[in-house]
Parts: structure tokens; C-alpha cells; sequence
């Protein structure tokens, strides 16, 4: 899967890591949700480190088209909002 984090570029994403990024998104809804700002941004800033941590960066050159778009690390809650479908930042 290729997932695109908003200002930073593209990363190949095995779908193995799909459920433990579930968790991270399930936790960032709930969190919208309830308005809880401070814990939305560590929430977000884990989500998107754990991304990077697991994902094999694309060169900048490179235009794959993206399955999955995550928000820039300075997002606001609003802004996340209008991103979100039913299921969160993350399908399934």
C-alpha cells in the first residue's frame, strides 16, 4: 500500500502493519470525538512516526498514486475532521 503523509512525501507501507496503524487510528477518532486536543496531537504524532517507522520511503520522484493520505504532522483537529470518513483516517 502506498500512503501519502500531507507535506512530507510517500512511503510503501506492507499490509501487515494495517492493524496495529487500526488501533492508532480507532484511538485518534475517539479522541476527536470527545474534543480531547492534547491527546488527538500525541495520538497523530504516533500514528504518523509509526508510518515512518515501518513504511520504505519512495523517492521524491516518485509519482505512485496513494490508497491511504494522513495529515500533515501540524494538523489541526478541524482540519483532520474534514479527512475523516466513517471509518476513520484508516479503511477498514
Amino acid at each position: 500500500m502506498i500512503v501519502r503523509i500531507m507535506g512530507e512525501g510517500q512511503v510503501r507501507l506492507s499490509d501487515s502493519h494495517l492493524a496495529e496503524l487500526d488501533r492508532l487510528d480507532d484511538e485518534l477518532l475517539a479522541e476527536m470525538e470527545n474534543g480531547d486536543g492534547p491527546g488527538f496531537r500525541r495520538t497523530l504524532s504516533a500514528l504518523l512516526a509509526k508510518v515512518r517507522e515501518v513504511g520504505e520511503p519512495l523517492p521524491d520522484d516518485s509519482l505512485e498514486p496513494s490508497e491511504l493520505i494522513l495529515p500533515a504532522p501540524d494538523s489541526t483537529l478541524e482540519e483532520v475532521r474534514e479527512l475523516l470518513s466513517d471509518d476513520g483516517l484508516i479503511p477498514g
